[in-house]
Formats: C-alpha cells, sequence, structure tokens
C-alpha cells in the first residue's frame, strides 16, 4: 500500500492516522531515564506536528540495539504492527530501531506486507515502500552498525590497555577492595533529578574486613571446608556483596577463583601481568583454591547439603559389600539411622554414631603424640621460584599467540608449542598447590583445649579430618540388649586409623 492510498484509507475512515512511537537509549547509567525521556518527548512533538494519534509508546531503557540482546517493547511493537495497530512508527532516529541487518530486514519485510510507514525526529521520513528507500535505510543501518563497532573496539582497546598497565578496569566495585579515599563525588539518585554525595574509592587498596574474608574462605578450603561453610561464615559476620545483597554460594566461588585476589591482572580470561592493586591472598594459596574448586572428582554436594558427619563416608561392612551408608529415616525408623545406600537392612542411631566417633577424633588429637599425625610439609619447594617460572611460561603463551598472529610460525609449530607450555604450567600450578594445601589437623593438634577446637569446625571441616584421619566400617550388630543395659553395639564398629 503506497503513502498517498494509506492517507486516503484514513481520510475515509474519518480518523486520525493511528502511530505508535518506539524510544530506546542503550547507557543509562543514572537509571534516570533523561535519555528516553528526550527521546519521547521530540517524537510526540512530531505526531502533534502531523496531526497523528499515538496509541501506544513502547520503551527500551539500557539496552542496546547493537548487542543482539532480545529488547521487550521493541518485539511487542512488532507483533502489534501485524495485528494493524498502526500504520506510522515514530522514532528519535533510525539507529534507535536497528543496528543489525537482520533486524533492518525483517522490519522492512513487515512494513511492506502491513503497509507501515516510518518517520524520524533526526532523520526524516523513511520510505520503505521504494527501492531508493529501502536503500537508504539500509545505508543507516550499515553506518549505525559500523559506528558501534567502532566503539565497540575503542573500549575494548581502552579495557586492554588499562589490564596490560594493571589498573582496575571499572564495573561494580570487587569484593576486597575499594578503600574511600576521603573525597566524594556527585551521583545522580535513581529514578529522580537529584544527586547526592558518595565516597571516591581508591580501587587499589584493601578494605581489612573484606580481605580478611577473602584469607578465611582461602584457608577455609585448603584446609578441606567447604565453599557453602565459607558461605554461612560471611553471613554470620554479617558480610554483604559490594550491592548489599547476602553473598551467594555461586559468588562466593567466583569470589576465591578470582585472579584479582593474588595480584593478577586478566582481560578477556588470560592472565596478562601483575595489576597495581595490594595483593589479598598470596597466589601460591590462590593456585592452590583454583585447583581444590576447578578440580572434576572434587566432592561436593549440588543438590541438598549433607547433613550428618559420616554420612557417605562410613562403610557398610556387610559381607561383600563396598558401598557407603547414608542417614535417613527408612524403614520405618522414629530417628535419623545410618543404612547402606545398597538396601541391606538395619540401622544404626546417628546421634549416637557420631558421637562416638567424635569423641574418638577429639581423645587421639589430645593425646601428647598427636603431633606425629601431621603430614610432613612438601620439602624441596621453592614458592617464588615456582612463580617465576609460571609467569615465564604464561609470557612465552603471549609470544607463541603474537608470533602466530604475525605469521612467523605456523599453526602446527603454535599448536606445538602452546601444548608443550601449558603441560608445563600445569605442572608448575600443581606444584604450587601442593606447597599451600594445608593439613586438615592443622589447628586441632598441639592447642590447649582440642575439644573446643573440633566444636569450633564447621561440618564440611569435621567430614574432612574424618576422611583423612579414620576408616570407621560399621559390622552387622547384635541383636537384643548389650552387656551395658542399652541397645546400641558398640563392640559392631570398627576402626582403622590411617595415620
Amino acid at each position: 500500500m503506497t503513502r498517498r492510498l494509506r492517507s486516503a484509507v484514513a481520510v475515509a475512515n474519518g480518523g486520525k492516522t493511528r502511530a505508535v512511537i518506539y524510544v530506546r537509549i542503550s547507557q543509562d547509567r543514572t537509571g534516570a531515564h533523561l535519555g528516553v525521556d528526550r527521546q519521547l518527548e521530540d517524537c510526540e512533538a512530531l505526531a502533534a506536528a502531523r496531526g497523528w494519534e499515538v496509541v501506544e509508546v513502547y520503551v527500551d531503557n539500557d539496552l542496546s540495539a547493537y548487542s543482539g540482546k532480545p529488547r521487550k517493547d521493541y518485539r511487542r511493537m512488532l507483533a502489534d504492527l501485524e495485528l494493524g495497530t498502526a500504520t506510522v512508527v515514530i522514532a528519535w532516529h533510525t539507529d534507535r530501531l536497528h543496528r543489525s541487518p537482520t533486524e533492518l530486514e525483517e522490519y522492512i519485510d513487515l512494513s511492506q506486507r502491513r503497509g507501515v510507514d516510518t518517520h524520524t525526529c533526526q532523520a526524516g521520513e523513511l520510505d520503505l515502500s521504494t527501492s531508493s528507500g529501502r536503500m537508504t535505510a539500509r545505508i543507516h543501518g550499515a553506518v549505525a552498525r559500523h559506528e558501534s563497532e567502532h566503539k565497540a573496539e575503542r573500549v575494548a582497546r581502552a579495557r586492554l590497555q588499562k589490564a596490560k598497565a594493571g589498573k582496575f578496569g571499572g564495573g561494580l566495585r570487587p569484593f576486597g577492595w575499594g578503600l574511600p579515599t576521603g573525597e566524594t563525588r556527585k551521583k545522580p539518585v535513581k529514578g529522580t533529578d537529584e544527586e547526592i554525595d558518595v565516597p571516591v574509592l581508591d580501587m587499589n587498596k584493601l578494605v581489612p574486613e573484606e580481605a580478611d574474608a577473602l584469607n578465611v574462605g582461602t584457608d577455609m578450603i585448603l584446609a578441606g571446608g567447604s565453599v557453602k561453610g565459607w558461605v554461612r561464615w560471611l553471613a554470620d559476620k554479617g558480610l554483604l556483596s559490594t550491592v548489599g545483597k547476602p553473598i551467594t554460594h555461586p559468588a562466593a566461588r567466583d569470589m576465591l577463583l578470582r585472579p584479582r585476589n593474588a595480584g593478577i591482572a586478566v582481560y578477556q580470561g588470560e592472565e596478562i601481568g601483575r595489576g597495581q592493586w595490594e595483593v589479598a591472598v598470596p597466589e601460591p594459596k590462590f593456585r592452590a583454591v583454583v585447583a581444590i574448586l576447578t578440580n572434576p572428582d572434587r566432592v561436593s554436594t549440588t543438590g541438598s547439603e549433607v547433613k550428618w558427619f559420616g554420612s557417605l563416608i562410613y562403610l557398610c561392612g556387610r559381607p561383600g559389600c563396598t558401598s557407603t551408608v547414608r542417614c535417613t529415616k527408612a524403614g520405618g525408623a522414629m530417628v535419623p539411622s545410618y543404612r547402606c545406600q545398597l538396601g541391606h537392612g538395619g540401622g544404626r542411631k546417628a546421634e549416637i554414631l557420631d558421637a562416638y566417633i567424635q569423641d574418638l577424633i577429639v581423645e587421639r588429637l589430645s593425646k601428647p603424640d598427636a603431633v606425629d599425625l601431621l603430614e610432613p610439609t612438601p620439602g624441596g619447594i621453592n614458592a617464588g621460584e615456582l612463580q617465576a617460572e609460571s609467569a615465564a611460561i604464561r609470557r612465552r603463551l603471549t609470544d607463541l599467540a603474537g608470533m602466530f598472529g604475525s605469521g612467523q610460525i605456523s599453526m602446527a609449530q603454535f599448536t606445538e608449542g602452546s601444548d608443550i607450555a601449558r603441560a608445563q604450567l600445569e605442572g608448575v600450578t600443581a606444584q604450587l598447590a601442593r606447597a599451600a594445601v594445608r593439613d586438615p589437623l592443622v589447628g586441632l593438634v598441639g592447642v590447649e583445649d582440642v575439644g573446643g577446637a573440633w566444636a569450633a569446625c564447621d561440618l564440611a571441616r569435621k567430614r574432612t579430618v574424618l576422611r583423612s584421619l579414620l576408616e570407621v566400617t560399621l559390622r552387622p550388630p547384635r541383636p537384643g540388649r548389650m552387656p551395658d543395659g542399652g541397645y546400641f553395639d558398640y563392640d559392631a564398629i570398627e576402626t582403622r586409623w590411617k595415620r
């Protein structure tokens, strides 16, 4: 349908031309919607000047047409246009509508089928009913996409330059850093025109309480603890994320895996040098934590959390069975009991059994010779030399990539050299990890009150000590009352010290 015919139809129907307005701004850092509001005012003025009736306004705030992320209101507008809601689309500029060629072609097809005109405040009318109009739209789209890509390249170069210089790359304040300098700056209040004074933060300086928390989390993992245990510790201390929310398990794990903790600068996932910020965690400890948390064989509970000391650790003990037991209330039991996972029947009251095994452990760790249980620290490992070797290997990988990119070496040479370097790096990282991992018994041996130290450990730490120190096998118990007058057969609990 041509533009003249559409106007004639509107007049014949005795009504105004129905129009919709689409506004979008790709970056609204203040959240005040000021860019959108300015676009809307200009679009409404254009509609009033033409005598069009605005039947709907579509707003996508802080969304980029170039990024490819779904724009909810834009898709809603297309659906409404398919239903004949309006015959005119008003936008502030063509680049507010599209920065993707595929998106533009979809819009052109719909406009032709549904007789939709496009008018902009800055670029005039876009007549998509003619080949020249469609060519103009495509040229506008190509220019807009070039501008977006060029901006993206500039931003990427700036970020790379900052990363290479070891500077903070921007974004949310990382947990652990951002000490107030004593100065303030103005910050717009979201949803209003007001501004407030906020402190200027030094992203190179550690926040003592948060830095201590990172060290606690690191030491917990190295001593056999869990990320969940650290999350509970953070909650108990009242520590929140840098946006003021409780720290979740995934966020806590990501915190411990950040190279920034060890003063390592990263760009697009690759380590590129040292940062200028203060180091929160020694690099050997950081490497060890990464090795532990990324180990595919690491025992973790992604589903329901283990709540009992010996669950999945104690052995069944039935003849020929090598399975572990799990704590349940199956079989009509009124209290939690340990039962074989393969259903061999029977059951041991969990509270009584756990208390007995923990008493054995505390008693053993309280003896004068308990220090002999400690595993010797790895000898002959020079952490400083290993770190230097690690840095040299990483530089070699970077150099290989540069040589391949400039054509100095072939793909086969690049692949072979990279494979060798990465294998060497894995070996160095493993040695660093071995030097930093703590014996789970450290902190429980040689202390004045072993029982108190044991009680202060979280469940994950206690279970790690159990795995490391003692093997517990549940043999078939004797039936009936025991000589001590009770019904729990302690003699059927077989234990073997592993150290």
